[in-house]
């Protein structure tokens, strides 16, 4: 039975903002030292987290909803950037390169972000969720770090093949992948009582801790 949340549709937005705002920090390269990442390294680890407390609290069917809010989100705003692209710019406009530089999307690397995106988001979930009822809903940080790990490594894989594949060597890929996987597992870990507390603040005030025994675990089934 569906029920009305008061926190569902707040962390929905979160997750969609923390999603949009990583992708566009993305564009920007940031260097630590001799390790090279992205700017979206900084805020995109808390989507993945996001999607924990989701499906820890409410459920895969209530994560995927968030998943597929947060596609949509993302396929908006990039027709949006792409038609303001190549709209005629007027007279006193003088940043267009500026533009095409920050939001100008090369479509391989759309293509890229968006399959690892829902890979690695439908992953995540759905390993949280079957490692909660494999352990009877106890050993919390094993389904939330774990699912991070496998979500995270996909998410890192399919997009570095998809983007990079052809252009890259594959040692370069491997370090691409293996440190973008690293960070973002350290990431999970590092934030996990912070993680904790707020799971155990919505279980209690939403009088929910969902199981998914009967759920049909299919991406493309956005009923709740």
């Amino acid at each position: 039975m569906k029920r009305n949340y008061r926190y569902f549709d707040l962390i929905v937005a979160l997750f969609a903002a923390a999603l949009l705002i990583s992708n566009l920090a993305a564009t920007k390269l940031i260097a630590f030292g001799p390790i090279i990442t992205d700017g979206g390294a900084l805020l995109f680890p808390l989507v993945y987290i996001l999607d924990d407390v989701l499906t820890e609290v409410y459920g895969y069917k209530y994560a995927r909803r968030a998943i597929w809010t947060g596609f949509v989100v993302m396929i908006v705003a990039v027709l949006c950037f792409t038609v303001v692209r190549y709209m005629p710019s007027a007279a006193e406009y003088h940043d267009q390169a500026a533009f095409e530089a920050v939001l100008g999307f090369f479509p391989r690397i759309v293509v890229a972000s968006l399959a690892a995106y829902l890979v690695g988001e439908f992953l995540n979930a759905y390993v949280l969720a079957k490692l909660k009822i494999r352990t009877k809903g106890k050993k919390m940080w094993l389904r939330l770090i774990g699912s991070t790990v496998v979500g995270e490594f996909f998410d890192s894989l399919v997009f570095c093949t998809i983007a990079f594949g052809g252009i890259l060597t594959m040692n370069d890929m491997l370090i691409y992948i293996g440190i973008g996987w690293s960070f973002k597992t350290c990431y999970e870990i590092v934030v996990l009582p912070i993680t904790y507390r707020v799971i155990s603040f919505l279980k209690k005030k939403e009088g929910v801790d969902a199981y998914d025994r009967k759920t049909d675990f299919t991406p493309f089934d956005l009923s709740i």
